[in-house]
């Protein structure tokens, strides 16, 4: 996927995002917010669309969310006001290739399907290294393709159409496991029908 596609795709996305796509991940976010609420300390949701997550976090996190979609932007930082949600620090408009935060600044990264829909996930993933504090933590929930199955039929179908529908129906896991100084800590399939995965992901210290 090019950029200008994701740019569109979500502007189009937007107004219905919430009860569609948000539907559907629903319950991959609250995995991930839940695991993140059990830690402290500073957060960075990268791909933090319409702000679905954001008042699950508890009060005491400092959190950061960054899109690149102005249209899902507006949307999330209306929640915040509405919601009195001052846990959240910053709603940034960001290229997740190239964050704007210096090395080390975050003890926990989120990633929740966002993934398979940004151009350049390795970079992506370099990224969100670079900016993880020594022994933090990346959570990442997402959908990645089967090898076999009716379901892996499907996603090799839809494939094509990646620019059009805004994600890759298939995305290999191996894609963002690549980054050395991370190590996969904990790694499941999670509803619905175990379609998406949940993984930690740890930051390893300087020796």
């Amino acid at each position: 996927m090019d950029i200008k596609a994701v740019q569109t795709s979500y502007a189009r996305w937007a107004p219905v995002y919430d009860k569609t796509f948000g539907v559907l991940t629903s319950f991959g976010r609250r995995q991930a917010v839940d695991y993140i609420n059990s830690g402290s300390g500073s957060v960075l949701e990268v791909g933090v669309g319409t702000g679905l997550s954001l008042e699950r976090y508890k009060s005491d996190l400092r959190v950061t969310g960054i899109d690149f979609s102005d249209q899902m932007l507006e949307k999330a930082q209306k929640k915040v006001r509405k919601q009195g949600l001052s846990h959240v620090v910053d709603l940034r408009q960001m290229d997740a290739r190239d964050l704007d935060f210096p090395d080390a600044s975050f003890d926990t990264i989120a990633a929740m399907h966002v993934l398979s829909v940004v151009p350049e996930p390795e970079r992506v993933m370099s990224e969100i290294a670079r900016v993880c504090k020594p022994g933090g933590k990346v959570v990442v929930t997402n959908h990645f393709v089967r090898t076999k199955g009716v379901l892996a039929a499907l996603e090799r179908i839809s494939a094509p159409f990646a620019n059009t529908i805004g994600w890759h129906s298939d995305f290999e896991i191996e894609t963002i496991l690549g980054e050395k100084v991370l190590s996969v800590e904990e790694q499941r399939q999670i509803p619905p029908l175990g379609m998406m995965t949940f993984l930690v992901l740890r930051k390893m210290t300087k020796s």
